[in-house]
């Protein structure tokens, strides 16, 4: 089929408390004069309100390369395994991931069936241009020469712009489309929404032959339904004269999320904090055993399922912020991203299958000690087992990437080492998620994030460096593990501005530990960088740095002579074959 209006309604329907903007939508798609309509169209709006609040709405359209022989199933593939694809896509990605994803995956298999099967000469090309609506953004996605109009008052703007190139005799030629090649290019962007904004997708089969202060006029009819408006549209330019197949696909916002703080507030804390927890307390079932952790932001505390017999771990919010929505927002968000992290060395959240009567969360209770405590009891640790634990710490930080996910808080507390001697990440309180972070929210949370010592000086000037961020706190942990001491020393700790954080110098890891060769010391220290220009931008090239030798740090001091030389040689030659072991165990293991 050509056209698919996906979703019950025309109109989306919300639930007054979620994050959803309303829509209308209308959508007419045509052969024209040509025998076979090549171009497809779709507008999704999931039937599910957490679908609705963290992935939205899809409206999608392509159109195929007439020339390419196989262009109408090359673009019924692009708009259907779009829209199928993207609500299958982990909710905590972003709408740019997603899509850029997504649209790579199409692009292979669409150039894929065109060299299948070479004899056919059968192309599998089309345009492609997409809106996802999410929360109070309009996120959009385009490749080849269809168009994405937005329409707000009277000023009607083309978001998008064609990917032609102009031969002789002024022919044009498609430069960019699905399934054209191997790479793709996507042009990507997102527009902030308000109320009566219009958005508008069409092939050129229409856009070719309507000026554009008559589209402009037809999308401001306010007396015309946004079905009409498209089927005017399409009947306008078979009109003018258009000799192509044609499709036009409208959507207006009707309303957007306009949540208040008090709304907001009352929504976080339908549930009441719990109690101090005593040895025998019964809360929903959960036996206390006894308490394992207090501070003055949370209490942890070993329960046991009553209906079950497991033994797990209670996490409360602390009574000292009751009245803190900001520290509620945060509490609650730390379950949420817990419960999408899969991974062995990330400790595993427990989700609540009965009702609850305050406000807590649970987690699989993890026996052993902190790694805080581990440095404390290993001054100068062997390397074989330091490198393991640390790429366990890695291996679980990946997890968190993986997931669009920023930890932002890792530090040697944070971390368990189990009675088996692996690896946990525990907690979550100033994780950074993509997806979440796209979404409306009527609170901020101006605060810097995590703890001085091991968190990127980034954070503390107000901005998020990313991946490059947990980078940071783990080239300091790993310095920490081999020397016991911090890489700017307890300096680090008084830093607030830009000036105080260019003062900072790197203090050899060779200070403290003078068995740490020279090639490990500068991948630490590049790890840690203050300058983000300069520090490792992947979690696999600082692990590799760390495991073999890069040649680049190799480099002979020209201060060292004679036996300073040869030692520094040799010991490179015992840490690179231990390391070296290390990490094809624990590949082969994994």
């Amino acid at each position: 089929m050509s056209e698919t209006n996906s979703g019950v309604q025309t109109e989306t329907e919300v639930n007054p408390e979620a994050q959803t903007p309303r829509l209308s939508h209308g959508l007419c798609t045509r052969a024209g004069i040509k025998p076979q309509n090549e171009d497809a169209a779709i507008y999704h709006w999931p039937a599910s309100p957490h679908l609705q609040e963290y992935l939205g709405a899809v409206a999608a359209l392509a159109d195929g390369v007439s020339s390419a022989e196989a262009g109408a199933q090359a673009s019924h593939t692009a708009t259907e395994q779009f829209v199928r694809d993207y609500y299958k896509v982990p909710d905590t990605w972003s709408v740019a991931h997603a899509g850029q994803k997504i649209l790579a995956s199409i692009n292979s298999k669409l150039y894929r069936k065109s060299h299948d099967f070479p004899q056919q000469e059968k192309g599998f090309l089309c345009t492609f241009s997409a809106l996802i609506f999410k929360s109070r953004t309009a996120h959009y996605f385009h490749i080849g020469d269809s168009r994405i109009y937005h329409l707000r008052g009277d000023n009607l703007k083309c978001l998008t712009r064609d990917h032609n190139i102009t031969l002789a005799h002024r022919q044009q030629m498609l430069s960019r489309a699905l399934g054209m090649d191997t790479g793709l290019q996507v042009d990507y962007g997102q527009l902030s929404l308000a109320k009566d904004d219009v958005l508008l997708i069409t092939s050129d089969g229409v856009h070719d032959f309507i000026q554009p202060d008559l589209l402009r006029e037809l999308l401001a009819e306010s007396q015309l339904s946004e079905q009409e408006t498209a089927e005017t549209l399409v009947r306008l330019a078979e009109e003018n004269g258009s000799d192509d197949n044609l499709s036009a696909l409208v959507v207006k916002v009707k309303a957007l999320p306009q949540t208040t703080l008090d709304d907001y507030s009352r929504q976080l804390t339908h549930l009441p904090f719990p109690p101090e927890l005593e040895p025998g307390m019964v809360l929903d079932g959960y036996q206390v055993e006894r308490e394992l952790f207090s501070s003055q932001r949370s209490q942890l505390y070993l329960v046991r399922d009553s209906a079950t017999g497991e033994i797990l771990v209670i996490k409360t919010p602390s009574v000292n912020y009751e009245d803190d929505i900001h520290y509620i927002d945060r509490f609650i968000q730390e379950e949420w991203i817990g419960l999408r992290i899969r991974s062995p060395q990330v400790v595993r959240l427990h989700r609540q299958t009965r009702p609850r009567t305050a406000l807590y969360y649970l987690m699989e209770y993890v026996q052993g000690s902190t790694l805080e405590q581990w440095i404390t009891n290993n001054r100068f640790p062997k390397p074989a087992e330091a490198f393991r634990i640390l790429k366990e710490i890695a291996t679980g930080l990946q997890a968190f990437h993986d997931q669009e996910t920023i930890h932002q808080d890792l530090r040697p507390a944070n971390i368990m080492i189990d009675g088996d001697g692996r690896v946990k990440i525990i907690d979550f309180g100033s994780v950074y998620v993509a997806g979440s972070a796209e979404i409306f929210r009527p609170l901020e949370h101006p605060e810097a994030l995590g703890t001085a010592s091991y968190s990127d000086p980034h954070y503390i000037l107000g901005h998020n460096s990313g991946i490059r961020g947990d980078i940071y706190a783990l080239a300091t942990i790993a310095y920490e593990m081999f020397t016991g001491e911090l890489p700017y020393g307890e300096e680090i700790e008084n830093c607030r501005s830009h000036a105080d954080f260019e003062r900072l110098r790197y203090r050899t890891a060779s200070q403290f530990n003078p068995v740490v060769p020279i090639w490990f010391d500068r991948a630490l220290e590049r790890g840690c960088s203050i300058d983000l220009e300069q520090r490792y931008s992947t979690l696999t090239e600082f692990m590799r740095d760390l495991a073999n030798p890069n040649p680049d740090y190799l480099r002979e001091d020209p201060t060292e002579k004679g036996d300073a030389s040869l030692f520094w040689k040799i010991l490179c030659g015992i840490w690179v074959a231990t390391l070296l072991a290390v990490a094809a165990l624990f590949s082969s293991s994994g």
